[in-house]
């Protein structure tokens, strides 16, 4: 990955919000029938992202949990309020951006009432990809934000780490998703899941402040940002 300062303009992006509407509906539609790793055995359905159809800015996490998994929609629990909090201390708003997973199908450990988060394997984030690069050919977005290690493994293989990569501005090289989005500046941050089980709240006011500075920037270079929200 090479880095890069300014957003370069997304190329051959389809010209009609409708249009790009209406592909999101088809692929969702096709998505919620997919098969193609077992997870969908025990899901309750698939979650497809959501949000502007031609959309700036692209935010991806890793999978749904178990409030998205029952509404169907992304990041609507925990760690959406907090990521809801972060997009509009950063001076953005929800509605502007396109949120998704990497992997469309909620991966849980069943203890006793309580379905229990579960990593997915490798495998199953292969065979969502394809899902995640229809989304970004469609929306083309000019900014993608990889909101944790699951995802940036996803959109970015090996070479991108977060604790290393957060907070600087990614250009795709040869990556997953060179052919999907060539033009777009990529970001990698912190998973808002992950600052709720920080161990201690000084390490969670530590990086919720990390990840809103890093959608901050996102939002500028997607030019988005209307600066940092009053608390």
């Amino acid at each position: 990955m090479q880095k890069t300062i300014d957003p370069a303009p997304a190329t051959g992006r389809l010209s009609a919000p409708p249009v790009r509407r209406g592909l999101l509906a088809a692929k969702a539609a096709a998505c919620a029938r997919c098969q193609a790793c077992p997870l969908y055995r025990n899901a309750t359905q698939a979650v497809f992202g959501e949000g502007r159809a031609g959309a700036a800015l692209m935010l991806v996490g890793e999978q749904p949990g178990d409030a998205e998994d029952v509404a169907g929609r992304p990041f609507v629990g925990p760690a959406g309020a907090l990521l809801d909090q972060a997009i509009r201390e950063a001076g953005l708003r929800r509605g502007d951006v396109y949120v998704t997973n990497a992997v469309k199908h909620f991966n849980f450990e069943q203890r006793g009432k309580h379905r229990l988060h579960k990593k997915p394997g490798a495998g199953d984030v292969r065979a969502c990809r394809p899902w995640l690069l229809d989304e970004i050919t469609i929306v083309r977005p000019h900014v993608i934000v990889a909101l944790g290690a699951t995802a940036a493994a996803s959109l970015y293989g090996p070479s991108v780490k977060l604790t290393r990569d957060r907070g600087q501005a990614l250009a795709a090289a040869t990556t997953p998703i060179q052919d999907a989005a060539p033009d777009a500046v990529h970001l990698v941050t912190f998973h808002p899941a992950a600052v709720l089980r920080a161990p201690t709240s000084e390490r969670r006011a530590e990086l919720r402040a990390l990840l809103t500075s890093d959608l901050t920037l996102a939002g500028r270079l997607a030019g988005k940002s209307r600066g940092p929200s009053p608390s």
